[in-house]
């Protein structure tokens, strides 16, 4: 039997010639692969595998190679090669059983709709580059705003496609989006006066002298997101003046513990920039008491942001737009829309209060973002960016209000009846109560918890250190096991309940907001878990040995 010759490709200028040349028909070459990659991605998508078995070392096997191929490769040749190694090795976040992070199935539309967006190749820089896709996203960031602040119409007539002014900016997340408000915040606080030019003219040390300064401030819930670190470093006030404050026991920022770092911060010289709310925590789900912090932030006369970047699409829901109250206070707020808004990655927003907040960070040239033009990208941090607004735009005009309404509450309703059933387990412990589509929890065994509930009554801080150092390794064990099997995901994090002295304690953290993920699947995570932890591991042994310790 002889072995096929693999077919080798030629790079020749009529080869090129077609490869930038829309197909003529369906039976063409590259519509037939097209046809087959969809089939096949469909194929994934309908797997109810979170991922498959294989290890990270071996995947990277696959991609060792350093050096550009010099021969070019046939499209279908490719297409087989990257289905093998990279979709069947990718991780299936549209799986109902995919529930331990923020990505979730998107609807089937955004599909073909990705397709003309990549096709058509807007560049939203400028407006020469993007034409009717400007106004676009003036839209919707004019509709986003209005979901935040509820102005009348006759504003967004004078403001949404106004040359000079912004009611927000698209970016690529939330890091960007958090950049840029505080971004905003710095520079509106050492603006231009007198003889000084302005902080984006001279620099931060003599703005800081000219202001009479000794450093800038920004004020945040312990749980803020480690994007205002990235914010601080680039800004050039230094992740240290980063000042995180403690939360209670319900996670939420201690405002009076803000309001004292204030004060001391103000005795030393130190400028309060920016005060940051949560309206989401990426840990927790829980949300900052934001009508306080804008009260603290009008005492203080500094910038008031929150960060909703998974919260904000709680606003969609008129149910429970309430849990988001004194959002609108904010001079800006970040939201994701690839996170609850169901939109592909890529597709972070920052929404400004006052429309002319962006002329702070206005930036011109010749040959681009001209004086007076409508360019984007003269009040944004990125320069060339796709087109992500139109995925948006058709997400908001496909689902609706009603839509988002549905899928909202029935995430929030979800995330109660898991709470629910992992109260009722004797085997689970609730850690945090979702407030959000976002809980954590962990696997007690039965025969331990006695012994926790005592230490924790007696105020036996080692003892409970002692007993959650183990429930740590084992909730590790569980969650990489669970991983590794691919039949569902659940993440971890660690945090410091107030329940536990404020012990770090690790817990499985799960995200609700899967239309996808049904009441059945949460019972079988939990099963899952309890079979993995009778698994020959080392801390079940352990902790069930402590537990049989006669102990005072």
């Amino acid at each position: 039997m002889t072995s096929k010759i693999p077919r080798q490709a030629q790079a020749s200028a009529d080869s090129l010639l077609r490869i930038f040349t829309a197909p003529e028909d369906a039976t063409s070459t590259l519509s037939i692969i097209e046809q087959r990659l969809s089939q096949d991605l469909a194929g994934f998508l309908g797997n109810s595998i979170a991922a498959l078995e294989k290890p990270l070392s071996e995947i990277e096997t696959d991609f060792n190679a350093y050096q550009i191929p010099i021969d070019p490769t046939f499209v279908s040749d490719y297409a087989d090669e990257i289905m093998q190694n990279l979709v069947a090795h990718s991780v299936h976040t549209a799986a109902p059983s995919f529930i331990g992070h923020m990505t979730s199935a998107l609807p089937y539309f955004v599909l073909p709709l990705s397709k003309m967006m990549v096709g058509l190749n807007q560049n939203l820089v400028k407006i020469e580059t993007s034409k009717a896709f400007t106004p676009l996203e003036r839209q919707v960031l004019g509709m986003m705003h209005h979901l935040v602040y509820q102005q009348p119409g006759h504003f967004y007539d004078q403001w949404m496609h106004s040359a000079n002014h912004s009611l927000g900016a698209f970016c690529s997340g939330g890091t960007v989006a958090n950049i840029t408000a505080l971004w905003i915040a710095r520079n509106r606080l050492l603006k231009p006066q007198g003889d000084f030019k302005g902080i984006t003219r001279e620099g931060l040390p003599k703005a800081l002298r000219f202001y009479g300064f000794d450093d800038l401030a920004i004020l945040v819930s312990e749980r803020g997101h480690y994007s205002l670190g990235k914010t601080a470093d680039l800004l050039g006030i230094g992740r240290d003046n980063i000042i995180s404050i403690a939360t209670d026991e319900n996670n939420k920022v201690d405002v009076q513990a803000m309001r004292q770092a204030a004060e001391t911060l103000a005795a030393q010289n130190i400028k309060v920039m920016a005060i940051v709310g949560v309206a989401g925590t990426t840990e927790t789900g829980n949300i900052d008491p934001l009508t306080a912090l804008a009260e603290l932030a009008a005492e203080l006369h500094c910038h008031f942001h929150v960060d909703a970047a998974w919260g904000g699409a709680s606003l969609l829901s008129n149910k429970y737009r309430h849990l988001l109250k004194g959002i609108e206070l904010a001079d800006s707020v970040t939201i994701d829309a690839h996170k609850q808004m169901y939109v592909p990655m890529g597709a972070g927003m920052v929404i400004f209060k006052n429309p002319e907040l962006a002329q702070a960070i206005a930036h011109h040239a010749e040959y681009i973002l001209r004086v007076g033009s409508k360019d984007l990208g003269s009040q944004t941090l990125e320069g060339s960016r796709p087109g992500m607004a139109m995925l948006v735009h058709a997400c908001l005009q496909i689902i609706g209000r009603d839509g988002y309404e549905i899928l909202i509450n029935n995430s929030l309703e979800k995330a109660h009846y898991f709470a629910s059933i992992i109260k009722q387990h004797s085997e689970f412990e609730l850690v945090t109560e979702p407030e959000l589509c976002l809980l954590t929890y962990r696997y007690i065994p039965s025969a331990v918890q006695p012994l926790l509930h005592k230490a924790v009554a007696n105020h036996n801080e080692p003892l409970v250190g002692q007993i959650n150092e183990l429930l740590d390794g084992l909730t590790q064990f569980i969650q990489k096991h669970q991983r590794e099997q691919g039949k569902s995901f659940v993440s971890r994090t660690r945090i410091k309940p107030a329940q536990y002295f404020r012990q770090h304690t690790t817990v499985f953290r799960v995200v609700l907001a899967n239309p996808l993920t049904d009441e059945q699947i949460l019972h079988d995570v939990l099963t899952e878990q309890v079979e993995i932890a009778q698994l020959d591991n080392e801390f079940l042994p352990q902790l069930l040995e402590l537990a049989a310790l006669p102990h005072q």
